[in-house]
């Protein structure tokens, strides 16, 4: 387990997940919305995780403030982007952060961190949450600088539609992979979700691996 302390002095509970194989780099994954239950022992979150490091990269988890083992408490989404900012110089001292990575909400606060930073890190956001929410919404695509973005969504997913998503991803110049099928929570379709992080991270394919068939 790792301990991260923020610039605002919260201690934010972390885990990596290493490598497989030959290390190719290091990543950043934001868990969902910590109202709502989420953390990054999500499902979700776990398994892309692992795909990831199947494909060579080194993964830094973190709970947000008040989440876990993490001290403090629910800043509105705003001291969220210090937990953000904070993994980010975590990994960083590791010197091959290769990307940033979150689902939903963890997906909006980290491409607003980046707005506030500049920063230009490969971003992936995970079926982000592109409607306000809570009073938290993505940042103005004008606030962002250039990088290599992708958008994964699924055409079910119960918080925004497929032409929603795809205008998002446009206006903010990100690629974008629909799933077709899945909703916000790609039950079954995890492993795909984490392959193609990783290859927008420049992992290595990770190994094959059938998805669970759905119940008759």
């Amino acid at each position: 387990m790792t301990r991260i302390t923020t610039s605002d002095g919260a201690i934010l509970e972390a885990e990596w997940t290493p490598a497989t194989g030959e290390r190719l780099g290091a990543a950043v994954l934001c868990h969902p919305h910590p109202l709502d239950g989420g953390s990054m022992r999500a499902p979700l979150i776990v398994r892309v995780a692992r795909v990831l490091a199947d494909a060579g990269l080194a993964v830094l988890r973190f709970n947000f403030r008040g989440v876990g083992a993490s001290t403090g408490s629910w800043g509105g989404g705003i001291s969220e982007k210090e937990d953000v900012a904070a993994a980010v110089a975590t990994a960083s001292d590791e010197g091959d952060l290769v990307g940033l990575a979150g689902w939903s909400f963890g997906a909006t606060t980290s491409l607003l961190w980046q707005a506030e930073a500049g920063s230009t890190l490969p971003w992936a956001g995970i079926a982000p949450g592109i409607t306000p929410y809570r009073g938290h919404q993505a940042p103005e695509p004008d606030d962002l600088r250039p990088a290599r973005r992708l958008v994964i969504a699924g055409d079910r997913d119960q918080f925004a539609s497929v032409a929603e998503f795809t205008a998002f991803s446009e206006r903010i110049g990100a690629g974008i992979e629909l799933l077709p099928g899945s909703d916000h929570f790609f039950v079954f379709r995890e492993r795909r979700v984490g392959a193609l992080v990783a290859e927008h991270f420049g992992g290595r394919p990770p190994p094959e691996e059938a998805e669970p068939q759905r119940g008759g």
